[in-house]
């Protein structure tokens, strides 16, 4: 598409087409009709074991290589340096149980992350016996964002390993993950990304990030529930396998995998490169931006409504999971009652970043209201959430 068809691009997603309005996008994004079709055909007609000469196997057997090959074209890395398995967070458990950092060394970890991002590490560090220090912003900026002038003051000779996010999935902004590597690889320290928040939204290139380790979930990229870790060939250095030991260890997934890329989900993952090619990362961004802003106008001219993040409506520096809380009503009394009013589906809590709402933020138990867009979302249904939010309020 030369130009973004929101028409034509709804048209390709089965659930779009029942009486439900998906601002919940963050949690799960809806599922690509031609990766539906395609799990039923390969459960009808190739579901069996992989590596067999028969020909049931060898068709299953292409179909699942095809899959590791255009997931990790899509992020410009080779097959071998990517995994596929069943959650983020199992991937980076995983990662956590086999990489090697020398005892006593020094770890960094943000406080702004998803927990996802955040307890694997907590375990290598009791496994390991490293001391953990705490990332948080800086307080200079309203948008709360991690900066590379935020980390340097906690990096030091023992540091080792650093996490943060590539985007919050609460507070929406985007983090300069290139300048933030380059920040990490001068203290010679790795450095690992959630790319959880962001991959639905824009392009990825993990070679031009300059990252040692990158994860985020296809669920939430138009897919099924399957995600992908990206390790650097040089990173994997530091990783003791854990499959069995009569297995090769050439691959990240021959490393970490444990068989738990399920067959019919990864051999679907081209269907998906192929439709964010179709339509380009540009036209998304710029569709997306426009839904921002019809939203970040609305809330940003109400005086009793505080966005968490930035209140800006640029691409370049958000994306649109927009999350505020109301002054005098709590957020899950907000979205309780919204959903009496319309077909709004849009959520409350902490969403696993709770460190974020509790320790950051200074947040009660009901955390934010929560709503997060996708480039299918239109711009009538932003509206339509406006009007019933007026009505709330």
């Amino acid at each position: 598409m030369t130009e973004f068809d929101i028409k034509a691009a709804r048209s390709r997603f089965p659930a779009l087409r029942q009486d439900q309005v998906f601002f919940d996008n963050a949690g799960g994004s809806q599922t690509l009709d031609t990766v539906i079709d395609a799990i039923t055909d390969y459960l009808s007609k190739n579901n069996v074991q992989l590596g067999a000469s028969y020909h049931s196997s060898t068709i299953s057997t292409s179909k699942y290589d095809e899959g590791y090959q255009a997931a990790a074209k899509y992020i410009n890395a080779s097959k071998d340096e990517i995994v596929l398995g069943s959650s983020t967070t199992q991937l980076f458990m995983n990662l956590s149980s086999a990489l090697q950092i020398p005892q006593g060394s020094e770890i960094i970890l943000s406080k702004v992350d998803h927990e996802a991002n955040v307890k694997p590490w907590l375990h290598m560090a009791s496994r390991l016996g490293l001391e953990v220090k705490w990332w948080a912003p800086d307080g200079s900026n309203s948008a709360f964002a991690l900066t590379p002038a935020s980390l340097r003051p906690l990096l030091s000779e023992k540091t080792k390993f650093v996490a943060c996010t590539h985007a919050s999935n609460i507070l929406g902004g985007i983090h300069d993950i290139r300048g933030i590597a380059d920040v990490c690889h001068e203290a010679g320290a790795l450095f690992c990304v959630d790319g959880v928040a962001f991959a639905p939204h824009k392009a990825i290139d993990v070679k031009a990030l300059g990252v040692d380790f990158y994860a985020f979930s296809w669920y939430k990229v138009y897919g099924p529930h399957i995600s992908m870790l990206y390790a650097s060939a040089s990173a994997q250095d530091k990783i003791t396998p854990l499959n069995h030991y009569f297995n090769p260890t050439d691959s990240l997934s021959d490393k970490l995998g444990l068989a738990g890329d399920c067959y019919e989900a990864v051999q679907s993952l081209p269907h998906i490169v192929e439709y964010l090619a179709q339509i380009g990362s540009d036209a998304i961004s710029s569709h997306e931006g426009a839904l921002q802003k019809i939203l970040l106008d609305f809330l940003n001219k109400r005086d009793d409504i505080t966005v968490h993040g930035s209140t800006s409506s640029d691409v370049g520096v958000r994306v649109p999971t927009v999350s505020f809380t109301v002054k005098g009503k709590g957020s899950r009394q907000l979205v309780e009652e919204a959903e009496k009013l319309g077909n709004f589906g849009f959520r409350w809590g902490h969403f696993y970043s709770k460190r974020l709402c509790d320790e950051v933020l200074g947040l009660g138990e009901d955390g934010v209201v929560r709503v997060s867009m996708v480039h299918y979302n239109t711009e009538e249904e932003v509206q339509g959430l406006i009007q019933v939010l007026e009505q709330v309020l």
